[in-house]
This record gives structure tokens, C-alpha cells and sequence, in this order.
């Protein structure tokens, strides 16, 4: 099953909430043998990138057991896709050391097969109460985990507090419904935050921005990178060209530097670097990397010509 945005984190009546993981979605079964299946929302195997997460399986779930979940790795208390991305490739003695320094937690949201019986007809109250008798059998620390799951409305708002560990927000699943592999059945509400940002460079011309390469100073007073947004609206781009500045020389604090399309994407921008001096308000999701990046492009919606560069507090998760 996949989720729709919704823009209201109020819980549904007849409806559950459960927390949105920043991590891979997976399925995990386990077949014949102990032949254990872990598999990406498109299919791609990714059991030997994650050997702690297979001997787990083969330990504590019987043969035919299929679960739905979520694959996450935890670095100082936060969610980290990075580290989590940077797994998938490993395998062999590499997959067993990165386990070791990075490991690797499936959060299991959903009960879709055990033994030979298909859970995926019942309704979701009943594959959650299934799902719990099972994880109580299993030890509560160690690589398979069970995703939180509430009713109450007060506990969902709760957790949208969690986003300071990286959690990305909430998903809400109807009690009655089964489950429905490839709709789009279940909700999702991500947090986002209204924040400011400097100009740095831009797509396209600065007298005609089709997007904006934002940085914030780290404590240190240096310009870091950390995102880019979605394509500008035609009033803002024509509000923008005329507060831009194209950099002159070689002083800028960009210079020489390649920015890539997208995170994790390899496709490099054809960028035009302005001079640092435009403050540009935004909302953005939870999703960053450690280097501070957001993860996903910003909404940008003015320019805050209230707001001087050296008026915003140094931005202390931007790092080189």
C-alpha cells in the first residue's frame, strides 16, 4: 500500500496514526529453510546488504511469516539516510562491517502473511493485533522493531514532536481497510518548518532564476550549502531578478564548486552564482543529511527584505 500528502496532522476518527520513518520501505518474508526475502517497494533485493536484519529474521520469525516495514539506521540519536543509502551497496565482509558501524533496524508496520495463511483480507485492527502478539515474543532490543501505532489524537501529536530525531511525520490507516498492495489507501502528513535562508546562487539567469541555491553560515561564518528549491513562481522569480546581484571575481565562497541535481543524484546543475547579500524565507521538510542538507527542495515563498544576511543566527547542523 502507498500514502497521499495530506495537509492536516489531526488524527481521523476511525482512522490510525503511526509514525513516518525517514528510511527505506521494505518487505521482509521468510521462506523455505530460513530463505529470508528482503525486498524494496520496487522489488529490489537487499538482503546482503543487511545480513543483521536476515539473521534476526531466520532467529525470531517462523517460515511464511511476510511482513511490510521500514529499514533505518540510527547515528547519534537521529535518523541517518545517508548511512542507510551508503549500505545498500555493500555486501559480503563489506555489509558485515558496515553492520557492525552503522546497523540497520527494521520497523515493522504491517503483518501480510503467517505460515500459509494471508493476512492482507483482514482489516487493519485486526493484522495490528496480530502483529503485536507477534512482536511480543521477540526480544524488545535488537534489529527487528515494532512501529508505534495509536488512536488517540493527543499521542499522534505526541509524536510529531519526534522530528528533532529525524522522523519525518505521521501516516493514518483506516482500521476497517485491508490491505491493498499499490493503492494509494493510506495518508501521509509531513512536518515542515518555515525557515530563512541566503540566496547563493541560482538556475538559470539571475535577471530570469528558474531556482535558487540557498546556504546558511555555519559558526564559523562560512556560507555552507544546504539546498535548493522547487521551481519559483513567475511573481517571485520577477521579485528576485530585481534584488540579485550577479558575483563578481572569484570572491565568492562557491567558487569552483559543482552542485549536483538533487541529493544522491550524479547530474550537475548549470548554476549562476549571486552575490550573498538576499535572504529568502522557505518551508521545508524534516529530511537532512549530516552534513545539514536538506534532503528535498524547499518551498520558497518571499524574500525577506526585513531581514539583513548577518541578522540570521549561524546555522550550527551545517557542516563542510
Amino acid at each position: 500500500m502507498l500514502t497521499e500528502p495530506v495537509s492536516s496532522p489531526d488524527l481521523p476518527i476511525g482512522w490510525a496514526a503511526e509514525p513516518k520513518w525517514d528510511g527505506y520501505r521494505a518487505q521482509l518474508a521468510v521462506g523455505e529453510g530460513g530463505r529470508v526475502a528482503l525486498r524494496s517497494r520496487r522489488g529490489a533485493e537487499m538482503a546482503a546488504a543487511f545480513p543483521e536484519v536476515v539473521r534476526a529474521a531466520q532467529a525470531q520469525l517462523g517460515e511464511g511469516v511476510g511482513l511490510d516495514g521500514e529499514l533505518v539506521v540510527w547515528e547519534g540519536g537521529r535518523l541517518a539516510f545517508e548511512r542507510l543509502q551508503r549500505r545498500l551497496a555493500s555486501r559480503g565482509a563489506r555489509a558485515e562491517h558496515a553492520a557492525r558501524e552503522w546497523p540497520a533496524h527494521y520497523v515493522a508496520f504491517d503483518f501480510l502473511h503467517d505460515g500459509g495463511q494471508d493476512l492482507s483480507r483482514w482489516p487493519y485492527v485486526r493484522r495490528r493485533a496480530a502483529l503485536e502478539e507477534l512482536f511480543a515474543g521477540l526480544p524488545a532490543a535488537g534489529p527487528l522493531a515494532l512501529c508505534p501505532s495509536t488512536t488517540d489524537p493527543a499521542v499522534a501529536r505526541e509524536w510529531l514532536g519526534w522530528t528533532a530525531a529525524g522522523l519525518e511525520g505521521l501516516c493514518f490507516k483506516r482500521l476497517d481497510e485491508r490491505y491493498l498492495p499499490g493503492r494509494r489507501a493510506w495518508r501521509k502528513y509531513k512536518v515542515r518548518t518555515t525557515t530563512e535562508a541566503i540566496v547563493g546562487a541560482v538556475t538559470g539567469t539571475p535577471a530570469m532564476p528558474g531556482t535558487v541555491l540557498l546556504g546558511r553560515r555555519d559558526p564559523d561564518g562560512q556560507l555552507r550549502y544546504v539546498g535548493r528549491t522547487t521551481g519559483l513562481s513567475p511573481a517571485l522569480a520577477r521579485d528576485l531578478a530585481g534584488r540579485l546581484t550577479p558575483a563578481q571575481g572569484t570572491g565568492h565562497p562557491w567558487t569552483g564548486w559543482t552542485f549536483s541535481a538533487g541529493w544522491g543524484s550524479r547530474e550537475k546543475l548549470d548554476v549562476r552564482l549571486v552575490e550573498p547579500q538576499v535572504v529568502l524565507e522557505v518551508s521545508a521538510d524534516t529530511a537532512r543529511d549530516s552534513a545539514g542538507r536538506w534532503r528535498h527542495p524547499v518551498r520558497a515563498h518571499r524574500a525577506r527584505i526585513d531581514l539583513g544576511v548577518g541578522e540570521l543566527p549561524p546555522d550550527r547542523g551545517a557542516r563542510p
